[in-house]
């Protein structure tokens, strides 16, 4: 298998979900008919290359209508996704998680979340998935009764690297308009850019509601993580290679896990791996034996 075989894809995909070059020479975004489609991933609506629609924002302003219909596609998008993979699409084909383990690859000294900080924040996503996402476009309304993507709007630093930036540096007519938000949302995206440096995908960690609304079927989608309890020797190295703070030999389809794989390459028994419906995805050929293997106590 390639070394380098999720990296790959992660950016063959985010070329591929961005592929409307014209849109950046022109400083306008795609709007024809694949726009309607969702992609699994983030991916801005708002980016001049984007050729579909991210599944957030199409959540959040489907229950911004004044008439507030409920969003069966995306919905069941969303649901049919989760259910098949899990959080699978957040270790390989998100574009900005890319960026965020790229960062993280800066040699600095990196920062170590004390559990008892670190297991409180991860509910922050699903905060935002609930009232950010869902809650206030659904219920807040405007004297026209329309609502308002609050996340789009506020927070999401995925719309302001690829569409708010871009749009500000290929339209002149757009930067004596620029106010606070933008410089807010620029904020917010500096700061997930700094904190990666330091700290392993901060944002998939605490923020994001898209891998929320994953994890929400982690432990029952199709696509699994499997530990083989006889040839499993409880040596610690999955939990030391997992980036997501996960023990993946305990809970192996904890909902923290973005099913990256970086575990089962590391396991001197092969003791993981990933299940189809029960079956093997690319069985492992069980290790021999090594010397001085460091179990855990």
């Amino acid at each position: 298998m390639v070394k380098h075989l999720r990296k790959i894809i992660q950016i063959v995909w985010g070329v591929l979900t961005n592929i409307h070059i014209k849109g950046f020479f022109q400083g306008k975004i795609y709007t024809g008919p694949l726009k309607r489609f969702c992609v699994p991933g983030m991916n801005c609506y708002s980016c001049p290359g984007a050729i579909g629609a991210c599944p957030i924002g199409a959540l959040s302003s489907a229950l911004t209508a004044r008439n507030r219909k409920f969003p069966f596609y995306v919905l069941g998008f969303m649901i049919t996704v989760g259910v098949l993979v899990g959080r699978f699409i957040c270790g390989w084909l998100c574009v900005f998680g890319l960026l965020e383990e790229l960062l993280y690859k800066i040699p600095t000294p990196k920062l170590h979340i004390p559990e008892k900080i670190d297991r409180p924040l991860r509910y922050l996503k699903y905060l935002v998935l609930v009232v950010l996402v869902i809650g206030l476009p659904l219920f807040y309304r405007d004297d026209y009764g329309s609502g308002l993507p609050f996340f789009c709007e506020f927070l999401c630093p995925v719309g302001t690297l690829e569409g708010g930036v871009p749009l500000v540096l290929l339209n002149d007519v757009l930067r004596p308009a620029l106010g606070w938000l933008f410089r807010w949302k620029f904020l917010i995206l500096i700061l997930c850019v700094l904190s990666s440096v330091f700290i392993y995908r901060p944002f998939c960690k605490y923020l994001c509601p898209l891998g929320a609304f994953y994890a929400l079927f982690q432990r029952v989608s199709v696509v699994k993580l499997k530990v083989d309890a006889a040839a499993c020797v409880n040596c610690g190295a999955c939990g030391k290679a997992c980036g997501m703070n996960v023990d993946p030999h305990k809970t192996p389809n904890s909902t923290e896990c973005i099913r990256c794989g970086e575990c089962t390459k590391v396991c001197p028994k092969g003791a993981l791996s990933f299940t189809a419906a029960g079956r093997e995805l690319s069985p492992k050929k069980r290790k021999e034996p090594v010397k001085h293997e460091n179990k855990a106590d």
